[in-house]
Formats: structure tokens, sequence, C-alpha cells
């Protein structure tokens, strides 16, 4: 593995440790608020960034916060043009995950994610390999996850993955197309994460922060 490389992380970490942890620590307060409503606007963000970008998901909330619970198909789609990429189909998976999540559990989503209890894997498969919620692969559901407090998730996306492809941990920085193989970098980054001795919720802020310059969600 790149030595430079990996010498630079634990340089960049000591730097950042405070403010990945402090955005951390804000995503778990989400979690304990128990509130379905941020809950569901947080999966909307994880919908919009998906194909897109972390700073366009957070201006496409802003434009249409008022409106997710509610809002037409017609109404979302008109609100997110110009804001969003892909105003029609992002507006479509919208009122198609709303419609499913009703549904499923009346949009209750603290008591159906306490519903898997130590389960992480179902946990994130729920929302990863289901019909009914659409936009989500195993990226965007890590993402969500993570975002809403929970830990142990990796977030595969281009930046972490070509990070770990320069570093030498990977052979190839494409994004992984099936469930197994994005198992199978997650350990090694699990495992690449013991190594440097940084937590690994930790490691995955700051490997997407060093590529990105901030440390959003």
């Amino acid at each position: 593995m790149n030595q430079r490389l990996i010498d630079e992380l634990r340089q960049s970490y000591g730097g950042k440790r405070a403010a990945i942890r402090a955005r951390l620590a804000e995503f778990a307060a989400i979690k304990q608020s128990e509130d379905d409503a941020r809950l569901f606007e947080e999966l909307c963000y994880c919908i919009f960034t998906a194909g897109a970008s972390a700073r366009m998901g957070l201006n496409s909330i802003a434009r249409i916060r008022r409106h997710l619970l509610t809002g037409s198909h017609r109404r979302l789609e008109n609100l997110l043009v110009g804001t969003h990429r892909f105003p029609r189909a992002r507006s479509r998976y919208i009122i198609h995950t709303r419609t499913f999540l009703q549904r499923e559990c009346g949009l209750r989503l603290s008591e159906k994610l306490d519903s898997f209890g130590p389960d992480a894997e179902a946990r994130r498969d729920f929302f990863a390999r289901n019909s009914g919620i659409k936009g989500i692969g195993y990226k965007e559901a890590s993402h969500y996850l993570r975002n809403i407090g929970y830990c142990g998730y990796a977030i595969l996306d281009k930046h972490i993955l070509n990070t770990l492809h320069e570093v030498g941990l990977i052979d190839s920085p494409k994004p992984p197309t099936t469930k197994k193989k994005y198992l199978a970098v997650e350990q090694q980054m699990r495992n690449f994460a013991a190594e440097l001795r940084i937590n690994f919720d930790e490691l995955d802020l700051l490997l997407w922060s060093n590529k990105t310059g901030e440390i959003l969600k």
C-alpha cells in the first residue's frame, strides 16, 4: 500500500478529528429525536444526492422541505426545476417512496428502524433492496443510515473508492455492482480503519472530506 498517502491520512485525521466527531454527533441527535418527518426528510435527501452531489441534495431539500409530506408529483417537480438535475425523476421517486412507507408503516420511520433491532444488515437491506423505495441502493442506504445516527456502514461513493484505490487497498475504483462486492469492499475498509486505529465511521467522513474539502453529510 502507499505509505505516503497513509501517513497523510493520519496527519489529516489529527486536524479534522474534532470536526468529524461533531458532525457524527449531529447525526446521532437526529436518531435520538425520533422525529419521523425529519427521518423521512433525510431519506429524501439521500434520494436527491444519488447521481448528483451532497450540495445539490441540500439545495433540493431546502426547496421542497415544506411539501415533502403532502406535495403532489407536479408540485415537487416544479419546485425542483433549476435546483436538481433530474426534477421529474426525483420527484417521482419521492412520491413512490412516500406512498410505500405510508402503506408499510404509516411513515413511522423511527418505529420501523427500531424493528430491526441489532440486525444492521436487514436494516440496510430494507432500503437498498426494496422496490417500494426508489433511488436507493447500497451506497445511499448506507448514507441514509449514517446520516440518522446508525454506525458501521461505509458510503462507497466515488470519493471514497478513489482514495481506497490510490492507497492500494482495492484494485479498481469502480463502484461495486452487487451486495456481495459492496460488503467485500466495506470489510476491506473496516480492516483498514482498524490498522490506522481510526474509528470506521470517522474514517469514512475523513476520506470524503479530504476529496471534497467539506465535512457535510
